[in-house]
């Protein structure tokens, strides 16, 4: 076996060479490619992005499908597999659960209709789209040579896309069930008063069990077809082509059915997977004119999930990034405005709980009555092993997530994600002809999914904030804990967008979202009563009205802004105390001369890291019992914040006796664990333990087959960089000892002038390893050297790296 793979490497690498991609000399290409009108030129500049300019509309489509595909091949392959459940065929019988996930909660309604909401030539957008994406693989299957290296290592070939790979709701950030869980799970465990505590309700929550809902049957273990439908497993050796070895073995569904996956925690992503904008008024730019800026928070992945391009054809001249297996462009420019986004919290899902009929477990309770599940057969192909037929149930509101033989029960999920015009992103179709305030309004009035926090400002000195997504209605109710779906507990249709959130030229000049909870007061209860933790919202708002004189460079400052305002309040409580551990009382000496700053070559950074760590861990253990740690692995870091400054308003159980001096005992232990926990793993010099380092705080950029093929490593990872920033921070950075998510692009529009917009991605647009656009742009992305996205033809000629001239066949 390991002879077989080592010659399959070899055959790999030698290929690895092969494989067709320009170097930075400037080179043009014509290529002759079916199912196009017109010639079309895309002309890519030195930092990878494709200028692609067409003569007509389905060209243009047919075009970005075809130059994204050539940059991201072996993305749009796995985007492909992940949309229809196939990621099976390649990774065997370990991810059939993932698949099994993934058609379940597949949208299943008019094709024709979904196309259509996005634009009104929708269907012709997107089924130009998918043919340009074919075209590119149909060259690859002409010219194998063309392949990434990916491909042959894993011995596959790129399938045919379809719309409904285009429309999928896979990658979406969604919420609302997981949240139903974590809740469930600690009311049963601590009651409801105590679990309301635990959390920065934005309202009083009403957290008392449903009739009909035992919460002791709401586990982590309800939400495995769905945590796994977004979650495929990792690539191993099993994966490499010298190891398909195929048999007609059985699955081994015992194995299947054990493997529990645990839904991440919630309140940690909502800090986690974010994002920051802000609008800033001409009154208060250097220019006159208003700035947009955005970093959209996600995982940071090889290759990225963001595509910046620029579209010109009639009707279209827009840029920007989104994710290139969509077309259009969702966060960027025209010639009138920018936008960008954020995630808005809704709820946009609810977990119903059903009575089965014990003589047929297709049927479950619905108004007095049996109502019949519909039910939906399924073939899976398994590498390895014969194919698996699965049968999916649905009933009136959504895919049954799990049944329990025991107790005649059904789990149900609605989610209003699964209507018709809710696939993430597209409606930035609409958005990207925007030419006007009152247009981007109306063309937000059709974006479904993820609920988001939409931003405009435009030539005319226009700044604007609109939230969308689909909001569902509910009477008796407010969604934070499972219900019965006996009937009592139904939708009452869908918030209008447009009566959602919103606002034009505010009084300050200003204005900022950070996934905070930003519903003013008199909006009815239908949106999300917790989000992010307030603390990166209101450093952007200090920055933001600190001047009058705003540039570019400034908002590129705040973008990069490593001021952690949970540290400025909580190290100024540790003036009054005194430690008698020589090595703690150092660590309270260097907190206290401190700028609060989560720069990587600080010292103090990590030891209030590891200190915040220790303390929130404390809390949370202090309130909650261990069975109730996998749904609350943290606590909320404002509430740790709220007790830390004001301890007589903690709940039972955390301070006894005099509520300060318990405090600053709890402090103090905290501290002494952060420095032993920094001892453990740096060493005792505590002038190695700065804050970005190898064992914590790193940037690397690891490819999914660099650890299951180590002799490319060097090849495909990039970084190893020390990283500043906190999930507190404007630069938002998480993960250990890796970076894992933060900002995915940047990007900094001044309506003035088009032509100085600037943005960063990384580690580069094109996914292949032998591109010189494969990683040029990491450095600039983690140090804030950021690149021209250019508008103006002049300028892109100028920067004009490689050409290619796409003529019909």
């Amino acid at each position: 076996m390991e002879l077989r793979l080592r010659k399959h490497l070899i055959r790999a690498m030698a290929a690895f060479c092969m494989v067709g991609s320009p170097a930075l000399a400037e080179t043009t290409q014509h290529l002759e490619t079916a199912g196009l009108v017109a010639p079309v030129e895309i002309l890519k500049d030195k930092w990878g992005i494709s200028h692609i300019y067409a003569q007509n509309q389905a060209d243009l489509f047919f075009a970005q499908g075809y130059s994204a595909a050539r940059d991201r091949l072996f993305q749009f392959e796995i985007w492909r597999r992940r949309a229809l459940g196939l990621m099976a065929e390649i990774q065997g019988e370990k991810a059939l659960q993932h698949d099994i996930g993934a058609r379940l909660l597949k949208f299943r309604g008019d094709m024709d209709a979904e196309m259509q909401h996005y634009h009104k030539d929708g269907k012709e957008i997107i089924t130009s789209f998918v043919r340009g994406v074919n075209a590119y693989i149909e060259e690859t299957r002409k010219n194998p040579d063309l392949l990434p290296v990916e491909f042959q290592l894993l011995g596959i070939t790129p399938g045919y896309w379809t719309p409904e790979v285009v429309i999928s709701r896979h990658n979406a950030l969604t919420g609302g069930a997981s949240q139903e869980v974590m809740l469930s799970a600690l009311v049963d465990m601590t009651g409801p008063d105590a679990t309301e505590a635990l959390f920065p309700f934005t309202e009083k929550a009403y957290l008392k069990a449903f009739d009909g809902v035992d919460l002791s049957d709401i586990r982590n273990n309800l939400m495995d077809l769905y945590t796994a439908s977004r979650t495929p497993p990792a690539f191993d050796k099993d994966d490499l082509a010298a190891n398909n070895i195929t048999d007609s073995s059985a699955v081994n569904f015992a194995s299947l059915n054990n493997h529990n996956q645990s839904p991440p925690n919630v309140m940690e992503e909502m800090n986690t997977i974010g994002s920051n904008n802000w609008l800033i008024a001409g009154s208060k730019t250097k220019s006159g004119f208003p700035i947009m800026a955005n970093d959209p928070h996600r995982s940071i992945t090889m290759p990225s999930l963001r595509y910046w391009a620029h579209l010109v054809a009639p009707g279209w001249n827009v840029i920007g990034g989104g994710e290139p297996v969509l077309p259009g462009i969702s966060i960027g420019h025209n010639e009138y405005g920018a936008w960008g986004l954020t995630i808005f919290r809704i709820d946009q899902e609810d977990l119903y709980v059903y009575e089965t009929n014990p003589e047929n477990p297709n049927e479950y309770r619905y108004e007095g009555k049996w109502e019949a599940m519909e039910t939906v057969s399924e073939t899976i192909p398994v590498r390895g092993a014969a194919p698996v037929t699965v049968t999916l149930k649905y009933t009136r509101h959504g895919p049954v997530l799990m049944e329990k033989t025991e107790g005649h029960k059904a789990f149900a999920l609605r989610a209003a994600w699964l209507e018709t015009g809710t696939a993430p992103y597209l409606a930035s179709l609409r958005m990207d002809q925007a030419d006007s305030w009152q247009a981007f309004r109306e063309a937000c009035s059709y974006s479904g999914l993820p609920g988001e926090n939409m931003i405009w400002a435009d030539k005319e000195g226009n700044i604007g904030w609109q939230t969308v997504g689909i909001a569902p209605l509910r009477v008796g109710w407010n969604g934070l804990l499972p219900v019965t779906g006996d009937g009592r507990y139904e939708w009452a249709g869908f918030a209008p967008i447009k009566s959602m959130p919103h606002m034009l030229n505010p009084e300050n000049g200003y204005f900022q979202t950070a996934n905070q909870v930003n519903v003013p007061e008199g909006y009815p209860n239908i949106y999300s009563p917790l989000g992010a933790d307030p603390f990166r919202f209101d450093r952007i708002g200090e920055l933001l009205a600190s001047r009058n004189d705003m540039t570019i460079e400034d908002s590129k400052t705040i973008q990069f802004d490593e001021l952690a305002i949970p540290a400025r309040i909580l190290v100024p409580l540790f003036k009054s105390i005194q430690l008698n551990d020589p090595k703690a009382e150092e660590a309270r000496q260097m907190l206290l001369a401190w700028d609060y700053r989560m720069s990587a070559n600080s010292v103090a950074a990590n030891i209030y890291a590891a200190f915040e760590n220790a303390l929130r861990t404390a809390m949370r253990n202090s309130l909650v019992p261990e069975e109730a740690y996998p749904y609350l692995t943290s606590l909320p870091l404002t509430q740790v914040v709220k007790w830390a400054t004001a301890p007589e308003t903690a709940p039972d159980g955390l301070f006894s006796g005099k509520a300060e001096a318990a405090r600053d005992t709890l402090l103090t232990s905290s501290l002494k664990s952060a420095v032993n926990t920094l001892t453990e793993k740096l060493g005792p010099d505590t002038t190695q333990w700065q804050y970005g380092n190898e064992k914590q705080h790193y940037s690397k950029i690891m490819h999914p087959l660099s650890k299951i093929v180590p002799e490319l490593a060097d090849k495909f990872d990039v970084g190893g960089d020390p990283k500043g920033g906190s999930s507190s921070t404007v630069n938002l950075s998480v993960g250990s000892p890796y970076h894992i998510a933060g900002p995915s692009l940047r990007i900094i529009a001044d309506t003035s002038d088009w032509d100085k917009t600037v943005g960063t991605n990384t580690p580069g647009q094109s996914g292949n390893p032998d591109s010189p656009f494969y990683d040029n742009l990491y450095e600039g992305w983690l140090n804030g050297d950021y690149f021209p996205a250019y508008y103006s033809r002049e300028k892109i000629e100028a920067s004009t790296q490689e050409k290619i001239l796409l003529k019909p066949e």
